[in-house]
């Protein structure tokens, strides 16, 4: 279990991230057109987890519409950016805000994903949501970069996440 803040408060996941080193574990995510979607397919990419809580929140809207706007300047790199919001919220922000360079994928099925990162809250008011988490992931599956955003509210540390690829 890792303890990080929501509004200045200790509130808890579920687990903890992969350490860095190790084979990043595989997941299912539902994708805008709800068919599943897993680490497999996106084999011998550098992979960028961008994980949190809500779509419809300017803290998590705001990092989809950076990592977005960098993915588009890296070579043979994904960016999949995770929550719990449905696929079809997910798509509908994407395509309000123009956003081309990401894949959207939704935990809503089941807790295959946050099994594998252990990212769930299980206290608090975001009960249920996932932690602001960002993981890079190398071609070869291995995990390069991890961040647990200390306070919720805050943005990722981009320049360290990018750094990691």
């Amino acid at each position: 279990m890792a303890q990080v803040l929501f509004k200045g408060n200790p509130v808890h996941t579920s687990g903890q991230l992969p350490a860095k080193g190790t084979t990043a574990p595989d997941f299912t995510l539902t994708a805008g057109d709800l068919s599943q979607k897993s680490l497999a397919d996106f084999k011998g990419k550098k992979v960028i987890l961008n994980i949190f809580p809500s779509v419809d929140t300017g803290t998590c809207a705001a990092s989809v519409r950076h990592f977005n706007e960098e993915a588009s300047k890296l070579d043979n790199t994904v960016v999949l950016c995770i929550s719990k919001d449905l696929p079809f919220a997910q798509s509908r922000f994407c395509a309000a805000e123009g956003l081309e360079n990401v894949v959207s994928l939704s935990d809503f099925k089941d807790d295959s994903f946050n099994e594998a990162y252990g990212v769930k809250f299980v206290d608090g008011p975001l009960t249920g949501l996932l932690s602001r988490s960002v993981v890079v992931i190398d071609e070869e599956g291995k995990v390069s970069y991890t961040e647990q955003v200390e306070e919720t509210v805050n943005e990722p540390q981009y320049d360290l996440a990018l750094a990691a690829l």
